[in-house]
């Protein structure tokens, strides 16, 4: 995969926005983490927090991390950013039209889309365990994590329409790709997740039926 960057120069873009930023990402994964807590406790959760929580998520990965960072090195950064804002006007559609809960218990489904949950909130360790040194690694909110997150509360949300998949899907392919072109071992996990967004997607019932809501 040839790329329009160096491995060194993708590192100094996460150095100059870890730099920058750090508090804003701290805020998020504790935003997240805390409502991975409140589904663990409760058993489920509203969709409307949920949704607008990723539909955060979306917007600072698109406009920040795409639009401001990343396309200093990449001018596909740009296409990136509009497809994560698309996403964004997604999730934030369901936040306001839902009415139906992201339920736990022990389906295939929720088990997965809870690992692959669980796996964003560590991702910001994985970096150091691979190598990587503070602040030339991802940490959390940018693309790769927030994809990860995104894939698992969708795979076991209620009543959501398959094409709120495609951009984080999309996402999964380009992120795993680069991932062995840059090294970036914990993007590696975008491979599963976008395997199974793609069952989710094509044959749904593969992994079980649904959560519904209530």
């Amino acid at each position: 995969m040839e790329l329009p960057f160096s491995h060194e120069a993708f590192l100094d873009v996460f150095g100059a926005y870890n730099a920058a930023l750090w508090p804003a990402a701290a805020v998020l994964w504790l935003a997240t983490a805390w409502l991975a807590f409140t589904w663990i406790r409760r058993g489920r959760l509203d969709g409307r927090v949920l949704f607008v929580l990723l539909a955060v998520h979306w917007a600072w990965s698109g406009v920040v991390y795409h639009g401001i960072y990343f396309r200093a090195i990449n001018p596909a950064a740009a296409l990136f950013g509009a497809a994560f804002v698309v996403q964004t006007v997604l999730f934030t559609w369901l936040a306001l039209v839902s009415r139906g809960q992201v339920v736990g218990g022990p389906r295939l489904r929720t088990v997965l889309g809870g690992l692959l949950v669980f796996y964003g909130l560590v991702y910001p360790l994985l970096g150091f365990a691979f190598g990587l040194r503070y602040p030339r690694l991802p940490l959390f909110a940018v693309p790769c994590p927030t994809t990860l997150v995104t894939a698992g509360w969708l795979l076991a949300s209620a009543s959501v329409p398959r094409v709120v998949n495609l951009v984080p899907l999309l996402w999964a392919v380009i992120g795993s790709s680069a991932a062995f072109a840059l090294g970036i071992r914990a993007d590696l996990a975008l491979v599963v997740a976008g395997a199974l967004l793609a069952i989710d997607t094509l044959a749904p019932s593969a992994l079980g039926a649904r959560p519904r809501s209530e």
